[in-house]
């Protein structure tokens, strides 16, 4: 004997269904706002606008022809080694930040000096964690900025 499908079963049918769609939207709303920290851009119409000066201002470094890698040393120093047709950049001077990407925790200043091998070491330590380090650098008048993800 089969059961007659009426409107109470039509009404569980809705309202399970829509029930299960409010929760999973629910749950990514909270995921997605408990996990991010921060904004990226203040305001993207103005990024927009400065857009253009930002790849204007690419092609003059990348016009430079140096090649700077940035890396953490044992000990969690910022290490940044900077060649120009292969060879190390002497009298390299160097600053920066180290920003949490999601801006849980305070920025830390970077300073650097020079180490016996021309590579430019941060007086500071980095804690453990992800970071970003934004840095500027500058050889005999020519300025470079960098940007990279370091763990």
């Amino acid at each position: 004997m089969t059961r007659r499908f009426t409107g109470w079963h039509m009404t569980a049918i809705l309202l399970g269904f829509f029930g299960l769609v409010v929760a999973v939207n629910l749950y990514m709303a909270h995921t997605a706002i408990s996990t991010f920290g921060g904004t990226v851009v203040e305001n993207s119409y103005v990024a927009s606008q400065k857009f253009n000066g930002w790849l204007a201002a690419a092609r003059r470094q990348d016009g430079l022809g140096w090649n700077a890698q940035v890396s953490l040393t044992a000990d969690r120093h910022v290490r940044i080694e900077a060649t120009k047709a292969g060879a190390v950049l002497a009298d390299l001077a160097g600053s920066g930040r180290a920003s949490h990407p999601l801006g849980a925790t305070a920025p830390i200043a970077l300073a650097f000096s020079q180490s016996p091998d021309g590579s430019l070491i941060s007086s500071e330590a980095l804690p453990q964690g992800r970071w970003l380090v934004h840095v500027s650098l500058s050889h005999r008048g020519d300025g470079a900025k960098l940007s990279t993800a370091l763990q």
